[in-house]
């Protein structure tokens, strides 16, 4: 049987560092593992905002490998030491598009490095240049999509939707430029359970693809 291309935008999945502290990790794991199970997702993140350094590690060794048994890429928010010790497979600097090239040291140059620009061109610009494996943007919906063709239309470097990203907008963005939809509490607080909104999201970029 031939092997099907995988499709121009795929999801990726945040756990807000709340879900990992109000809940015990163990408890989220199978969350996660019902979201990754409905759906083609590329990567996790697990921010770690709320989260001293003994919680983050638990909750990375916790849910790092119920997303790397999927092939799924598992990354940790800012914290390299961590995502380190936990075996993660790389970082997403939250902001410090100039810590990149410092952060490599520390984590290795396998590992995967992505950036949050917000809605700075010149920000998303000096992380690819500092060597960054993706850049994330985050603005409102109609300078998202202004941000994701300009990228697109200039680099090859991969380019994620993060934040604000709902399933009405979902295939509008892809088909705007985004390589990747960040997806937090549309998955997490979905009413019918985290599996139902990935299979919905899923849908909606096979719809963009078409």
């Amino acid at each position: 049987m031939a092997e099907t291309e995988p499709p121009a935008c795929r999801l990726y999945l945040v756990l807000p560092s709340g879900l990992a502290a109000g809940d015990a990790p163990e408890a989220v794991a199978g969350q996660l593992a019902t979201a990754l199970e409905a759906g083609e997702v590329a990567c996790v993140l697990l921010r770690t905002g709320r989260l001293d350094d003994r919680a983050a590690l638990r909750a990375a060794r916790a849910l790092g490998p119920v997303a790397q048994a999927r092939d799924v890429a598992f990354l940790v928010e800012d914290r390299p030491e961590i995502a380190r010790e936990s075996g993660a497979d790389g970082v997403h600097l939250s902001g410090g598009e100039a810590a990149v090239a410092r952060l490599r040291e520390t984590i290795g140059p396998e590992a995967i490095v992505g950036v949050s620009c917000g809605v700075s061109r010149h920000a998303a610009m000096l992380a690819g240049e500092a060597g960054a494996d993706y850049v994330a943007f985050e603005g409102e919906e109609a300078e998202l999509k202004d941000l994701l063709d300009w990228w697109q239309g200039l680099m090859t470097l991969p380019c994620v939707a993060l934040g604000g990203v709902t399933l009405e907008n979902a295939a509008a963005l892809a088909r705007a430029g985004a390589d990747f939809l960040a997806l937090e509490e549309a998955v997490w607080e979905h009413p019918d359970g985290p599996g139902a909104a990935v299979e919905a999201f899923a849908a909606r970029l096979a719809e963009a693809d078409r």
